[in-house]
């Protein structure tokens, strides 16, 4: 194999595939990007056996085809402290070769052939769905995960398949994060029972390597595994096996929730201000709604009391809950600062909904009020 390559871009590449090889394992030839060129393509392949990663790179000038497996630790340190901005890399069986324009390494490197396969995409029945739609039904779910849940299958995000939408889906048994949008089952209807949980980890892969400028993914899933194909990645994935809450009774029944439009940004100001004084022992904001108003008082005995006002267009009975205000914030930071959203109260004991007009609902457990 001979190339050239534009380092800046081999090096973001690498930084993105070698995310996925793991730090450890017993078997040493996972701890290496491969990095296979032909004559149409240049492709890193990265995998942990859990995950796997295809990635193309662009601006590679092609001499000579071929593969070469390189070290994570090693072969990145290069790329990041070298100042050229093309290198020369060559590999054969006893090693690989990078050049630069004063200066050359040589690396010792495993056999291309000991690595494992990683999956491609060749599925005929897949969803496809715009690649900012994927990424921001990541991006509003994920950190309502819970990677250490024993009972329930919590690590990962369950998304369901119909003919027409996607529907992500996240808790930690404090909180849900739901969101919804169009899809399109190419090949076939999806199964009626269509849903899978996707590992939180590969997610945040997913959302790290999809750009705006992927216009369309392809999305595959089967008993045990996904996989996803964008124009110049491939991720595949196992899934998460055990039992998913029954989402839907999480959200409270009935139509007797009152109903406030709330400003997304100035809410999220008052919110982190109220919650300075809170500490671990006593972790609960008081959001008291009132006629024009909203008040949030935080408290802790070794810290001190708060008090914040924020006008709202509200004037009906006063009604008041106490919410952890990491799990608003966390709602609110994945929303445009510029925009509303429906906060639906019943009491002091029901469970809180945030709703926003694209498809995104978010579920808030109330706190004990004698905290």
């Amino acid at each position: 194999m001979k190339v050239k390559c534009n380092r800046e871009k081999l090096a973001a590449a690498f930084q993105t595939a070698a995310a996925v090889a793991p730090a450890r394992s017993p078997k040493p030839i996972l701890q290496n990007v491969k990095f296979e060129v032909s004559d149409q393509s240049a492709t890193l392949l990265a995998t942990d056996l859990e995950i796997g990663i295809r990635l193309e790179v662009p601006g590679v000038e092609v001499e000579t085809p071929g593969a070469a497996v390189l070290p994570i630790g090693r072969f990145g340190s290069l790329l990041r402290e070298s100042t050229d901005e093309l290198l020369s890399l060559e590999a054969d069986a006893q090693g690989a070769l990078v050049r630069g324009e004063r200066s050359e390494f040589k690396l010792s490197a495993e056999d291309p052939r000991e690595f494992p396969e990683v999956r491609t995409f060749a599925e005929q029945t897949h969803q496809e769905l715009p690649a900012r739609l994927f990424r921001e039904l990541i991006r509003r779910t994920i950190f309502a995960t819970d990677n250490e849940s024993s009972r329930y299958a919590l690590g990962g995000v369950k998304l369901e398949l119909t003919d027409d939408k996607m529907t992500a889906v996240a808790t930690d048994g404090r909180r849900l994060a739901k969101m919804e949008g169009p899809s399109m089952a190419v090949g076939g209807s999806p199964a009626e029972d269509a849903s899978i949980i996707v590992p939180s980890r590969a997610m945040q892969l997913l959302e790290r390597v999809l750009t705006d400028a992927d216009a369309e993914i392809q999305l595959a899933a089967h008993t045990n595994e996904i996989l996803v194909k964008s124009p110049r990645a491939t991720i595949y994935s196992r899934l998460l096996e055990g039992r998913f809450p029954r989402w839907r009774d999480v959200f409270p029944g009935g139509e007797s929730a009152t109903k406030i439009d709330m400003p997304v940004g100035p809410l999220l100001s008052a919110v982190r201000q109220a919650a300075i004084v809170t500490s671990e022992e006593s972790r609960g904001v008081d959001f008291t709604f009132a006629a024009g108003n909203l008040v949030l008082a935080g408290k802790a005995a070794e810290v001190g009391t708060a008090r914040v006002e924020l006008p709202i267009s509200y004037d009906g009975p006063e009604i008041s809950i106490t919410l952890d205000p990491r799990f608003v914030v966390d709602f609110l930071k994945v929303l445009d600062l510029e925009r509303t959203f429906t906060f639906e109260v019943k009491d002091s004991e029901s469970a809180a909904v945030c709703r926003s007009d694209d498809g995104y609902d978010y579920v808030i457990m109330p706190l004990a009020r004698d905290r």
